[in-house]
Formats: structure tokens, sequence, C-alpha cells
């Protein structure tokens, strides 16, 4: 097998490269060299792999740094030469032991993968090994050598053959889920309080390879919420699936409602008379027109709760938010003057009538 080329070079960029190009870059080859549109085409196969590895580097900014110092060396499995002239080589390794480590030699420098999956730089100098390896990973190698028989706390339970290389530092084969993307789509107040079908378009970087989805958008989705596309982002590598599409929601207003969660607040006006005497009032909900009671005696700013005449809470099925009607009272305007006349007649009985009854209380 020949020797890896230079991930730069995979993707046709410098390496000054920012990581818009670096995607950019990507999108086209991976287009150009896709299995889906070069079936039994081995050659295409394996530059595949090689420009999704080479982006897997180099959209990574932590191994990124890496490679740009230590090159391919930084992910090689085993790495190097072993310590000093006779000392451990990748043999003296468990077989998925260092990924990425490198030799030993005096004055090497290298990096390693630590447990948590990220990667740190060493360099060496010369020294005792098992201070070097205490450095490195902690106390998990104190009182153990390289030259005899392993302890509990060496190279036995914890160290190369236990769970120690073998199960923190990860396999030889390389698996990585493809990156997720991230897109846009925008609906009206009813698409999202009802629930929808809609139908979006995806492209690569370079707006050819075109394809239509169609996305479910679930009743009582609210504003700034995602929908997530399992396996609708970029391809995985080594045989791993491919990355999620996260689509964020813009959700539209709609004139006369105003949304808070489930809840749906409205307002509508009344007559006078209708305020005073008591009756009925027309009030919009999502679902229609509905006659909602009035009161008598209700006052403008009033609020009226409609159970259930919300939106749906998503995700459960049946339960809704209420619907809250705050009433406006229609002051009359223009009157003339017998309704003016009549209405000084209507306050002076009412005053005589609280006066009376005040008196006899």
């Amino acid at each position: 097998m020949g020797a890896k080329r230079d991930y730069y070079e995979v993707l046709g960029i410098n390496r000054s490269a920012d990581k818009d190009t670096i995607k950019k870059a990507y999108r086209k080859m991976a287009k150009k060299y896709h299995p889906d549109s070069n079936a039994g085409n081995a050659d295409a196969e394996e530059k595949f792999k090689e420009v999704t590895e080479a982006y897997n580097v180099l959209s990574d900014p932590e191994k990124k740094k890496l490679y740009d110092q230590f090159g391919h060396a930084a992910f090689e499995e085993g790495g190097g030469a072993g310590y000093g002239a006779g000392g451990f080589n990748q043999s003296g390794f468990n077989s998925s032991g260092f990924g990425g480590f490198g030799g030993f030699g005096k004055g090497q420098s290298g990096a390693y993968r630590s447990p948590d999956g990220s990667y740190q730089e060493y360099h060496f100098e010369g020294g005792d090994m098992d201070d070097i390896l205490k450095n490195l990973f902690g106390g998990g190698f104190g009182g153990s050598t390289f030259g005899h028989g392993s302890s509990a706390h060496g190279f036995g339970g914890h160290g190369f053959g236990g769970s120690g290389f073998g199960s923190q530092f990860g396999s030889g084969s390389y698996q990585q889920k493809g990156q997720d993307l991230n897109a846009e789509i925008s609906i009206s107040f009813d698409e999202a309080a009802l629930g929808c079908d809609k139908l979006i378009n995806l492209s690569d970087a370079d707006g050819k390879g075109k394809q239509t989805l169609k996305v479910h958008i679930p009743a009582g989705i609210d504003n700034g919420k995602s929908i997530r596309l399992r396996g609708k982002g970029n391809p995985g590598y080594g045989g791993a699936p491919a990355g999620d599409l996260l689509l964020k929601v813009h959700v539209g207003e709609r004139a006369g409602f105003e949304r808070k969660g489930a809840d749906i607040y409205t307002t509508v006006n009344i007559p006078f008379l209708t305020a005073a005497l008591g009756g009925e009032a027309r009030v919009q909900t999502l679902s229609g027109q509905v006659m909602c009671r009035i009161p008598e005696g209700t006052q403008s700013g009033s609020k009226i709760r409609l159970r259930g005449k919300g939106i749906q809470v998503m995700g459960k099925a049946g339960v809704y938010g209420d619907l809250y009607v705050t009433i406006q009272v229609q002051v009359p305007r223009n009157l003339s003057e017998e309704s003016k006349r009549k209405l000084h007649e209507f306050d002076a009985s009412t005053r005589m009538t609280g006066a009376r009854n005040s008196r006899t209380a």
C-alpha cells in the first residue's frame, strides 16, 4: 500500500484554508467520488474514503493542529520506533493500543489519544520509562517495569492486557459518524398549531445533486425548535452511519392571535349593551368560530377562558392548551341628543338606586 497523501493535497486546498473552504472542497470531492455515483469503481471508493478521512481531520481544530505539527504520525497506530535502541516497539503494545502514539526515541515528539477521546501532545527527552508513563497516564504504572512481569497496577489488571491501552485508546480501524447538517424552514401559525407535511430541497455546496424530502411538521411545534432527520447529514467514514439534518423551524405570526406555549390569547369587541345586560359574542378559534357567553356586567379588560381551544401540546395527542379571550367594550359614538338625554336619565337613576341601597344596608 502506498504512502498516504497529504490531506491538504487530497482536498485540493492550501494550508491556510479556512473552515468554510475546507467544507466546500470536501463536498465537491465527496460528490465526485461518492459510491452512489461510481457503482463498482473500486478506485473511486478508495478516493472517497481518502477524501472523507482528510476532511474528518482538517475539519476538527484539535486534530488539524496535531496534523499540521506532526503530519500523519499523529494518528498512526502504534507509531514510530521503539524506546532507545532495544526498547519497546510496536509489537510490544496491545493490538488495539496507541491510536496515534509516536515513538520513544530520544528527543522525540508526538501525540496520544486520552480516554476522553481528545489528543494530547508529548515531548520525550529521555529518562525513566515509568516516570514518562506516569506523566502521560497518571499513577497507574507505579511499581511496574518493562523488563519484568507485570503487577496489579502495572501491565496486568490495569495495563496493556486488561482495561488499559486496549480499552482506553480505541481500535486500529478508524470510524467516524458523518457530521450533522443544519437547515431552516418557515411555516405559518396554523401549520405549526395543526401540523403539516412540507417538501424541502437539499443540494450540494455547488448547487447540484438536488434531493427533495418530505418532512412532517408535528402539531404544536414552537418557533425556534428543530426537527432531526436521521441519516440525512454528511456520510460517515469506515462504515459509520451518516450524520443527521437538523431542521430549525420558524413560525410566522397570525393577526389577532398571540401564542404562549400551548395557550392562545385573542381579543373580542362587544357592544356596551351586551356588557351591561349580558349575552353572547362570536369568538374566532383555530378550528372556527364559536359563541361565547358574556356574563351580565362584564367590564372592559375582563378575560374569559375557553378550555381546550388552544394548541395541541407537541407529542401529546388529545392534550391542548386554552384560549384566553380579552373583552373590549365598545363605547357608543356620535350619540344623538335624544340618546344623550336618555343616558343622563339612566345615570341619574342608577345613582339614586345606589344611594337608596346604601341607606338600607
